[in-house]
């Protein structure tokens, strides 16, 4: 076993299980963002944990406080380690104890609040992850980073556009990696002059001048002692003010990762996420053998399909899909669909114990005659014949019965029902 192998052992996982979502809205109304579905069959936390195990992290906090309900019984169910290992994902809901009696109030704060448990647990280092990204990452590599410096804390970092580093917190570094300025989300010209990556560590790390900006991944290694004395304070967030803060005295690495990330953080992000993952070589892929995501052990039957035009799409198991086209879309575990026409949409499926509807309302699934193009229709949605989820009137914005419009996208509720004949 490499000496990586065995220090990894000193780490601490501490994912951060997000606060109402907003920005996903309306996949957040009945969930928390890290159990937000995704590819047919996997939530977003299943992402990060899965970056652990295979990185030799076996002991994992995951910090809930909002829609929490559905995160708990996947994880519950889902992660349950050999009786004879140490490892453990723990979940750590927000609750009121003697030192606070106030809910989560950012990043840093809900670390904050269960330092005494991280404190106690095995190991000189504390890794903060973000439950709602989408990436793969060996952590050990980052480790190895953290240890040559000798830092206090190292940050992952994103080679981005001017246009993306706006989204993030925009890194500056010296020669040697360490950080020497962090500006939060840069919006305009002003904000972002001279964080620019110089020319020597473009040539170094061989990147490439269309993504001149260095961007925060949310993803930090701390030194457990330090990370006690930089949280004893009332920051409340790590990008706003822990980390600009913390350059004044600490030692701060950048751990330079250039391989596909995204920010679940908005409807847009989410369902470009999704087209990524349907592409001819997606730049993502769930069938990587040499590292897996795991989820939950599902059980439904192989998909049947039955005169079926299907392209660039991937479905999965439990289907039933008869004389329909589907094109460039995800269909999730359980979708009933007949003489329908998918294009360019993230279909999530069915539970296997759906609630059940009003007498009248269509089963769940999608009907005869029914056209979805550029939308996600989320699970358990009971969608009727002949219906037509297409944006007819191009909106950005909108509300409805059972839907809503977010960036032109259209996303039809959980268990919501749209009647026969409908338009949006």
């Amino acid at each position: 076993m490499s000496i990586w192998n065995q220090r990894v052992r000193d780490i601490c996982a501490v994912i951060l299980g997000g606060g109402r979502g907003t920005r996903l809205d309306p996949l957040t109304r009945l969930r928390s963002k890290p159990a937000v579905p995704i590819a047919g069959k996997f939530r977003l936390i299943d992402l990060p944990v899965s970056n652990c195990v295979h990185s030799g992290i076996n002991r994992m906090f995951v910090l809930t406080q909002f829609n929490s309900f559905s995160l708990h019984r996947h994880i519950s169910a889902t992660y349950k380690f050999d009786v004879f290992s140490r490892g453990y994902v723990q979940i750590l809901a927000a609750q009121q104890t003697p030192k606070s009696e106030q809910w989560f109030q950012g990043t840093a704060d809900a670390v904050r609040q269960n330092l005494d448990i991280f404190t106690e647990a095995r190991g000189d280092l504390t890794l903060v992850l973000s439950g709602d990204h989408m990436y793969r990452m060996d952590y050990r590599e980052m480790l190895r980073m953290h240890d040559e410096h000798d830092a206090d804390i190292t940050l992952a970092v994103l080679p981005c556009s001017t246009e993306e580093i706006s989204g993030f917190g925009a890194v500056r570094v010296d020669s040697s990696g360490r950080v020497i300025e962090f500006r939060e989300k840069p919006k305009d010209a002003e904000a972002r002059e001279g964080m620019e990556i110089s020319p020597d560590l473009m040539q170094t790390y061989g990147l490439s001048s269309t993504r001149p900006y260095l961007a925060s991944m949310g993803i930090y290694l701390f030194k457990k002692h330090v990370l006690a004395e930089i949280l004893d304070n009332e920051r409340h967030d790590f990008g706003h003010d822990v980390i600009p803060s913390a350059l004044e005295n600490r030692k701060i690495q950048a751990y330079f990762f250039d391989d596909y990330w995204r920010d679940i953080g908005t409807i847009k992000a989410f369902y470009d996420a999704h087209l990524d993952l349907v592409q001819p070589a997606p730049p993502f892929n769930f069938n990587d053998s040499n590292w897996r995501i795991f989820t939950n052990p599902h059980f439904p039957p192989p998909s049947r399909m039955n005169g079926v035009r299907c392209n660039h799409s991937i479905i999965a198991d439990g289907s039933t899909i008869d004389e329909s086209t589907i094109e460039h879309s995800v269909v999730g575990m359980r979708t009933t669909m007949r003489r329908a026409t998918v294009r360019r949409s993230l279909l999530m499926g069915a539970d296997p114990f759906p609630p059940d509807g009003p007498a009248d309302a269509p089963p769940i699934g999608i009907g005869d005659g029914t056209l979805i193009q550029q939308a996600i229709i989320d699970k358990n949605a009971r969608i009727g014949k002949n219906v037509r989820i297409v944006n007819k009137e191009g909106l950005e914005d909108a509300s409805g019965d059972g839907w809503a419009i977010r960036e032109g996208i259209v996303v039809v509720e959980k268990n919501a029902i749209i009647p026969d004949g409908t338009t949006i």
